[in-house]
């Protein structure tokens, strides 16, 4: 539902007024003018959403969330009740932009809150990420002891460095992410809309041998670097996490990449051994090119 400002009808009139208030954040003329669209015409279906986008603004408060629920309350309301509303109200990005200060304000609310896994959402970093803050998600999340073991906030970690520097800095925790958490990692891609890491995902979902759920992209950075070999530098900046057999895949192909280089053919056979017994799919795919 886009407003033509250039229409002259009456009903149109006084829904534009409405939305001239909200986008100065002014909650009490945005009221009078909802009233008067009300008064004029009670049918009108956009008082639905006028509404609730109103009720946010005359709801606003500074006062710190002491209680998780609070906070999580709060996050629920705006998503759920105010954003779509706001999808209908304003045209295109626009809502997004116009929305991003009410997240900053529940972020700031939420700053005292400690991380808590069973509470995720309602600790200040997804809020600022959600204000596009990304500077602030990030400082938040590096105050989290161990983040980088946690998948919450190394998915958080990971979108504010990719928002702040680019994929290439972002890689080493994307790989971490997929290993940590494959779940995450597919939402995480979702959100960024990077095109060159949603062209291997597409050719990763269509060409790799696996089980054929969201586990499968656990091995998704070894399968990478069978395609983009150029890409081993970043990839070796990732940290270890658990251990498993994916990661051990990677760390194989990092292996088995530097072995090319250096034309050790011996110990060549026996990292290529290694990973079929890891995982034949990936072995396929790095076969496919050798």
């Amino acid at each position: 539902m886009q407003l033509d400002i250039f229409n002259d009808s009456r009903d149109v009139m006084l829904r534009n007024d409405v939305l001239s208030a909200l986008q100065r954040y002014d909650a009490a003329g945005a009221r009078r003018a909802l009233q008067a669209l009300a008064n004029e015409y009670p049918d009108d279906v956009a008082q639905v959403y006028f509404g609730s986008i109103v009720n946010a603004l005359e709801g606003r408060s500074t006062v710190p969330f002491d209680r998780h629920e609070a906070a999580l309350q709060a996050r629920q309301a705006l998503s759920h009740e105010v954003q779509p509303a706001v999808a209908r109200v304003f045209p295109r990005q626009s809502g997004a932009t116009w929305l991003a200060p009410l997240w900053a304000e529940l972020a700031g609310r939420a700053a005292a809150l400690p991380f808590r896994a069973d509470h995720a959402d309602a600790h200040v970093a997804p809020l600022f990420l959600l204000a596009a803050r990304w500077a602030e998600a990030s400082d938040a999340t590096s105050r989290i002891a161990s983040w980088r073991r946690i998948p919450a906030p190394l998915c958080w970690m990971t979108e504010a460095r990719y928002r702040l520097d680019g994929l290439d800095a972002a890689w080493p925790l994307l790989v971490e992410l997929a290993w940590l958490s494959p779940s995450r990692f597919d939402q995480l891609l979702s959100r960024l809309g990077d095109t060159c890491v949603n062209t291997l995902r597409r050719y990763f979902d269509t060409s790799f041998d696996g089980a054929g759920d969201i586990d499968d992209l656990a091995w998704f950075p070894a399968w990478v670097l069978t395609e983009k070999a150029g890409l081993a530098p970043l990839f070796r900046q990732a940290e270890p996490s658990r251990r498993h057999a994916p990661e051990l895949a990677a760390k194989l192909m990092l292996g088995l990449l530097s072995l090319e280089r250096q034309g050790r053919h011996h110990e060549l056979l026996q990292a290529r051994r290694e990973l079929q017994t890891l995982n034949g799919a990936v072995y396929a795919a790095y076969m496919k090119t050798r």
